[in-house]
């Protein structure tokens, strides 16, 4: 008998699956075993592993064993099935057990996902699941007991669930008691076998999705034909519903993130015209009852609600149950601004509550996995939280859906949507370096680097391929394209300054790079120099069709197009000051606001700070005028939106991730910590900005070396710098210009203490 089997043999309901308008409901599944008493036959250890083609809830003699929320995973069927493993030593029982599964849809099946063709995906079908009991005694015995057709099966009260749509639950077909001992199960119907997709069968390494708080409604008030619940911020998750309910009265949950012009605003919550989205809809038996969807979760702030009594009203009618991937803190940041720690809160709560194993583009709409997204928040992300494991995992399905040729669809996983060249390119297909390059860098992970290697050279093979005559990069398809999203501003949003020629041509510079670092760290000198021929054959395309050297200007005149080019390489080292004066002139003439898209935000600030203009840096995010993440908070804000509009302009989403790499600059340029990684090791500079706009400022992170822990607080005209650095990790402290050590130098090692600094002067706020 193996000891940890692999689940290979699938069963399910039936074969018919839900559509929109033609509802199945959501199976369970149970089988009783008999096992002899402890003293007789002591048990040494027990394991169930379970593959599942959808969300699982699992069951032990009536309690939960399930891994976590939405369990296994959020895969392409037809390249990924995932499993998991649970230990059960100390759940079984002498005499007769019971195993219950739940089965809901996920990616199996989701008629939510027709806008990028998850409706039609190849691997549609009802939900099915493999299921191996693996029992050890101590007599070196053993119990071996797999899913087959002595499971019985019956269908559940959810009556239609999805992964975008909700859920739909009739409490009149409960079943109580069905996955204990002793329940009646004659009605029930045995399991059939079931062919599952073609996907690799993979034990999941992700972090689980957990509840991580719940929140009760700071208001409830009356609102068209119901009530309205606001929560007081934005985040993801279901409702818990408690209620004393009369038999048929049907209550139904409307989610959604903003409310005008007197109702829920739901244009941000769908991308599907033709249907509503994040609906849950509970229908009663009567009496006391409570209610928590399974299979799906929503992004909200606010939930309308129909069909519920004034009578009905408690202060716990409705509680906001939270739930991301288990993903703890790793660092963080704060100052004497208020208004900067709750834009660093909102950058941390997007970041979480659009992380469901991967991170999505946003919980309340497409719940995508698009890769420039990912790309774009993976360094903040690893300053903040643990996430290497899920990125590791998610890699997986990046390598999955690259083609032979190298290319990447632009959202991942995917059904066969977003090959086209009008949705990704090298700016959004950077991903793949891009990930593995900061996993490294923060951690010194090298199986993330060494498993992605090859896709990153088939890559960079297909880069070389798709360059035009002039030796760039347009990835264009009638005019349109994913270059510098969500341009400040701009409608449509997919409208940028910057050309997608020069972003896509820069972007992929930048990956070349990073592509030829990893490469040496890890020794890989042939794929090194096929990244480092690539990089200079784009370098100096660039150089002759972007750059002006008379005026040092990129072509396109913009803020956007000269961070990048300063960001990404473009100019010679005696070039790069007339540039930056060149961008500076740019900010100024926007009244010292920035005017990108996410992709420039994402270089912009760090670009100002590496010149010495933290100062305006900081303005310009943290000021409460239009554009910037200050005015969003001024708005009200607690998650981070999608664009930069005027009040009354269109915002897509209020809860995007994409834009978050301020939380990385805080860290970096207030705080002060530069942590790298060179020859397989770690190496660390204290750089802080003594802002004048700010008192104190405080920021961490935990390196594999140790914590780093910075914080620094003007003591009159002077300041006083404490270091926290972990024994090992070599470094120096750098001062700004006009600050010095008491000693007059501006540059020492950097070993833990209280240093007192002399300047800079504090300018008047």
């Amino acid at each position: 008998m193996q000891e940890h089997a692999v689940p290979s043999e699938f069963i399910c309901a039936g074969t018919a699956y839900a559509t929109r308008s033609s509802w199945v409901a959501a199976p369970l599944f149970r089988k009783t075993f008999f096992l002899f008493p402890q003293q007789e036959k002591p048990i040494l250890d027990a394991t169930i592993s379970i593959a599942v083609c959808g969300f699982y809830e699992l069951y032990l003699n009536g309690q939960p064993m399930t891994k976590g929320m939405l369990a296994p995973y959020i895969s392409a069927l037809d390249d990924l099935i995932y499993y998991d493993r649970i230990s059960v030593t100390d759940r079984l029982r002498a005499g007769e057990n019971v195993l219950g599964v739940w089965l809901g849809n996920g990616l199996r099946n989701n008629p939510g996902g027709a806008p990028w063709g998850f409706d039609r995906a190849p691997w549609r079908g009802s939900p099915c699941f493999a299921l191996e009991l693996c029992i050890r005694f101590t007599d070196g015995t053993g119990l071996h007991l797999r899913s087959d057709e002595s499971f019985l099966t019956a269908a559940s009260p959810i009556v239609f669930d999805d992964y975008r749509i909700g859920e739909v639950y009739d409490a009149n077909l409960e079943k109580p008691g069905w996955n204990v001992p002793g329940y009646d199960d004659s009605a029930w119907t045995a399991a059939i076998p079931a062919m599952p997709p073609k996907g690799e069968l993979v034990l999941c390494q992700a972090d689980p999705i957990r509840v991580t708080g719940e929140r009760r409604p700071v208001r409830v008030f009356p609102m068209d034909r119901g009530w309205l619940f606001d929560f007081g911020l934005n985040s993801a998750g279901v409702c818990r519903m408690k209620l004393c309910g009369k038999p048929g009265q049907t209550i139904v949950l409307h989610h959604g993130e903003d409310i005008s012009g007197g109702s829920l605003n739901t244009k941000s919550t769908t991308s599907d015209p033709r249907i509503e989205t994040n609906v849950d809809t509970y229908i009663c038996r009567g009496g006391e009852a409570e209610y928590q969807p399974r299979f799906t979760y929503h992004g909200f702030q606010y939930v309308y609600v129909e069909g519920l009594c004034e009578e009905q009203l408690r202060d716990d009618t409705l509680v906001y149950v939270e739930f991301h991937s288990d993903l703890p803190e790793r660092g963080n940041f704060s100052c004497s601004l208020e208004r900067a720690n709750r834009i660093q809160e909102a950058a941390r709560r997007s970041t979480l509550s659009n992380f469901q194993y991967f991170p999505n583009d946003c919980p309340q709409r497409e719940k995508n996995g698009w890769t420039g997204d990912v790309a774009l928040s993976a360094e903040h992300t690893i300053l903040n939280l643990e996430a290497e494991r899920s990125y590791a995992e998610w890699m997986r399905s990046v390598r999955k859906a690259q083609t032979p040729d190298g290319g990447l669809p632009g959202i991942i996983p995917t059904g066969g949507w977003g090959y086209e060249p009008n949705i990704h390119g090298p700016a959004w297909d950077c991903v793949l370096t891009e990930v593995p390059y900061q996993v490294y860098k923060y951690r010194g992970n090298r199986d993330i680097v060494l498993d992605n290697a090859r896709a990153i050279s088939a890559y960079l093979n297909y880069l070389s391929d798709q360059r035009n005559a002039n030796g760039l990069l347009e990835f264009e398809v009638d005019g349109f394209g994913l270059g510098d999203w969500a341009q400040v501003g701009h409608i449509p949003m997919g409208v940028s300054d910057a050309s997608l020629e020069l972003v896509h041509t820069l972007t992929a510079l930048d990956s070349c790079a990073k592509a030829e670092y990893l490469f040496e760290e890890l020794g890989l000198e042939a794929d090194k120099k096929t990244a480092r021929t690539l990089k200079e054959a784009l370098r100096q395309a660039a150089r002759a069709a972007f750059l002006d050297p008379d005026t040092m200007l990129v072509k396109g005149n913009c803020q956007t197009a000269q961070t990048l080019g300063l960001a990404m390489g473009l100019f010679e080292a005696e070039e790069r000051e007339a540039a930056f004066r060149r961008l500076l002139a740019m900010i100024h003439g926007a009244g010292d606001s920035m005017d990108v898209g996410v992709i420039g935000g994402r270089h912009l600030f760090h670009v100002l700070s590496e010149f010495g203009h933290s100062e305006l840096a900081f303005s310009m995010i943290t000021k409460p005028d239009y554009p910037s993440y200050g005015n969003w908070i001024e708005r009200g804000a607690t998650t981070l939106w999608e664009e930069f509009q005027p009040e009354g302009g269109p915002v897509h989403s209020k809860n995007h991730h994409f834009w978050g790499d301020v939380s990385h600059w805080f860290l970096r340029w207030v705080a002060g910590i530069h942590y790298g990684r060179a020859k397989g090791r770690g190496t660390l500079t204290i750089r802080p900005a003594f802002l004048s706009q700010l008192r104190w400022a405080e920021g961490w992170h935990r390196a594999p070396e140790g914590e780093i822990r910075v914080r620094w607080e003007r003591a009159g005209s002077e300041i006083l710098l404490h270091l926290t650095v972990p024994d090992g990790l070599a470094g120096n402290i750098v001062l700004s210009e006009g600050a010095t050590f008491e000693d007059g130098a501006n540059e020492k090692l950097a070993k833990s203490g209280t240093y007192l600094i002399i300047g800079p002067r504090r300018l008047p706020l």
